[in-house]
């Protein structure tokens, strides 16, 4: 029997290298079930629900740029804004409603406040989607709890639950650039069928962001460069396929609408870019016009994720894609002379993504259960304390509902005081084909005019503006709608 020392063990192999992503180390989670996804399509359903039963608008973007050209599409008539004529818009989206706005006049719904939320069927599936990729970017990073958490921060905070049910060209962006911010973020596994769809996916959600709102651009020039920097070649060309898929059909479109591949996006890049005209036509600020509408708007659970995305990136000596993203819109939004608080949307959005997954991680690492559940109910909270004052705009949503109310019934011609053109619903919401104008003071002359027709015998006075003098022309109260009056004239 050989008592010799053995020889020395082999040296165990060496660790392999921590991954460029921290992501796709963490433990895969199962497929949600049935009652996660009924709680996430309830949380989808909120905005949804807000925004057509509230009615309103955040800019008239949302009626005008959307409502209104789906209204003239199916109808024939309606106000088509400039944009439209000098052909800055694709029909992509107004399309979209136009179709489901057919739908609903084949069912026979005339009221306004119905066959909106008929229009709001596909901005629910693409929000109850961008949500389903908030839980598969979470739960990659905090596992299935946290992913569930992400969801409730992120889909429950004041701008979401605001913004995510209009149809604002920022809204419906931001939700395509969720599902392309997962799609992008899933770890390499090493098969090819599982890069090839990842890629594919995040750039036709690219490609659809920037077919919606054209300066979502940047955040795909920002997540194909993070996708280089990354290494991820064939990610970023499978991702770069996807996108020309979008493309060509953008080209197609416009080549049938407007006679010209990609007109309306060329027309758009020289007014907005290299004319400055939109400068010119709707006013320059300076950079801090954005720091108090960000203040307002970012939940206060958000500012935690500040100091724990630090340590991470200290930590992987990486960054995140959705913030990498964000912060390349921002700084050329910060550059750009024509701001609006809206424009700051879809960059809240990625950025809030990144902070909800951070805290969710942080959360879901404590051990007991008590602490765990306690700080996660105190999270969500923190979510509504700073939900007010983002956007800064009044939403009209009273003259919208008194406006819908007014037009039904014998109504054959409507007044709406103190309100503009564009500021106003537009046929959308009046909902028939008669006769209707806006003024601001009973010396106006559509005021004067409106009096001496009696086919106007409907009018919508705000805070009781000319209530005597419609009065005196016969018109009688019949109804008030919070801030607004409702008149009519036998």
């Amino acid at each position: 029997m050989n008592t010799s020392a053995p020889d020395a063990l082999p040296s165990p192999p060496p660790a392999p290298p921590e991954p460029f992503f921290p992501e796709a180390a963490a433990p895969q989670t199962g497929r949600a079930g049935s009652l996660e996804v009924l709680g996430l399509l309830a949380i989808a359903l909120v905005p949804i629900v807000v925004a057509v039963r509230e009615l309103g608008r955040i800019h008239p973007d949302e009626v005008f740029q959307a409502l209104e050209p789906a209204w003239w599409r199916v109808h024939g008539y309606g106000v088509l804004a400039w944009e439209w004529r000098d052909g800055l818009r694709n029909w992509a989206f107004a399309g979209v409603l136009a179709f489901f706005l057919r739908v609903a006049q084949g069912l026979g719904i005339t009221d306004p406040g119905v066959y909106r939320g008929v229009v709001a069927i596909p901005q629910f599936a693409l929000h109850a989607w961008s949500l389903w990729a908030v839980y598969r970017f979470a739960a990659r990073r905090a596992g299935h709890a946290g992913g569930a958490l992400a969801v409730l921060l992120l889909g429950l905070c004041g701008p979401v639950l605001i913004f995510a049910g209009r149809t604002l060209s920022e809204s419906v962006s931001a939700s395509f650039l969720l599902v392309a911010m997962e799609a992008l973020d899933r770890p390499d596994t090493g098969t090819a069928g599982g890069t090839r769809r990842a890629g594919l996916l995040g750039g036709l959600a690219l490609g659809l962001a920037v077919v919606v709102r054209y300066p979502s651009a940047l955040f795909v020039l920002a997540a194909l460069g993070w996708l280089l920097a990354a290494r991820r070649w064939r990610l970023f060309a499978f991702a770069c396929g996807g996108g020309a898929v979008v493309a060509l059909g953008l080209g197609l479109l416009d080549w049938g609408t407007w006679g010209t591949p990609f007109h309306s996006f060329v027309a758009y890049l020289d007014y907005n870019v290299l004319s400055g005209k939109a400068a010119a036509a709707f006013g320059a600020s300076p950079p801090d016009f954005y720091w108090q509408p960000l203040l307002k708007a970012v939940p206060l659970w958000a500012w935690a994720a500040l100091p724990l995305s630090l340590a991470t990136l200290l930590r992987w000596r990486t960054l995140s894609l959705p913030l990498t993203c964000a912060a390349v819109y921002m700084a050329v939004l910060l550059a750009t002379p024509h701001k609006e608080e809206r424009f700051l949307y879809p960059a809240l959005v990625l950025g809030l993504l990144a902070a909800a997954s951070q805290v969710a991680a942080s959360v879901m690492a404590l051990q007991q259960p008590l602490p765990r559940g306690v700080l996660a109910s105190f999270s969500l909270w923190l979510g509504f304390v700073n939900a007010q004052g983002y956007p800064s705009q009044d939403l009209r949503s009273d003259q919208f509902r008194a406006i819908v109310r007014a037009t039904r019934g014998d109504a054959t011609g409507l007044l709406i005081v103190n309100e503009g053109l564009w500021g106003s619903g537009g046929f959308f919401y009046i909902g028939r084909n008669i006769p209707w104008r806006t003024c601001d003071w009973p010396q106006d002359a559509a005021f004067q005019a409106s009096m001496r027709d009696r086919t106007f015998n409907r009018a919508v006075t705000f805070e009781g503006r000319a209530l005597p003098e419609l009065q005196a022309a016969g018109f009688r109260i019949a109804r008030q709608v919070e801030r607004e009056t409702l008149l009519i004239r036998d």
